[in-house]
């Protein structure tokens, strides 16, 4: 997706909305860890990645267009750079959406220690390889966790914000799912939302695909999956 100015948080914002209305079909990659890659913790229901496929190619009828989810579970960013060609750039996209930090955060014996300003130095990679490739980068930070139940992921906090200094730094979209979360939870962790002490279950994937649809302005009239997901992150407050 071309650009004549310097990229931005608000000229991506502008450019994809034009995408959206357009004719041209668009290429979409998500990617990310567990979280993202959404499998187990949903029990057999839609992740997040999957919800955004409904609405882009089923409420807005880009059937032309392609949303590849390419998040594989346990991985960090450095595993992300370390694989771009396959996990980014192949896909030609337009626009990339990065969740991570989960995994990078580990103090567990046996894992490599990352700082958040190495950590930070890496999504700086990240957005400057992605933008390259004349892709829209959305940055997410990952949602609240249980971390007196979730050993060695202490730093969640600490992750979130390198995610969103970087966001503000490099002048990119950002989806504060972290905040979202703990929003949803009262200040706390969303229990109704999570599967495990850091993994949402179906109904949190409900509401990181309300946010990120949200912030990008994906908001198909009379929408059918709003109201459904909606219902459920409701529904898992309320019991």
């Amino acid at each position: 997706m071309s650009t004549a100015s310097p990229a931005s948080a608000a000229s991506d914002l502008h450019r994809l909305a034009d995408a959206l209305v357009g004719t041209e079909p668009r290429n979409w990659v998500i990617t990310g860890d567990s979280i993202t890659h959404g499998l187990v913790h949903t029990n057999g229901g839609r992740s997040y990645a999957e919800h955004l496929h409904e609405l882009i190619r089923g409420e807005l009828a880009r059937t032309r267009d392609v949303v590849i989810n390419t998040a594989i579970s346990g991985h960090r960013l450095p595993d992300i750079l370390g694989d771009f060609e396959r996990r980014v750039s192949s896909w030609q996209p337009d626009v990339v959406t990065l969740m991570i930090g989960t995994n990078d955060m580990s103090t567990l014996p046996g894992s490599p220690l990352v700082s958040p300003a190495e950590f930070a130095a890496s999504l700086r990679e990240f957005v400057a390889r992605t933008r390259a490739l004349g892709a829209i980068v959305v940055l997410q930070t990952p949602p609240s966790i249980d971390a007196a139940n979730a050993p060695g992921r202490q730093r969640l906090q600490e992750f979130a914000d390198a995610v969103r200094e970087v966001a503000a730094a490099e002048d990119v979209i950002l989806v504060d799912q972290h905040a979202r979360f703990t929003e949803l939870g009262n200040g706390g962790v969303p229990w109704g939302l999570m599967n495990d002490p850091f993994h949402p279950n179906v109904a949190g994937h409900a509401a990181l695909a309300l946010e990120l649809a949200g912030v990008l302005g994906i908001r198909p009239a009379a929408s059918r999956t709003f109201s459904l997901l909606d219902g459920m992150v409701a529904a898992a407050r309320l019991g």
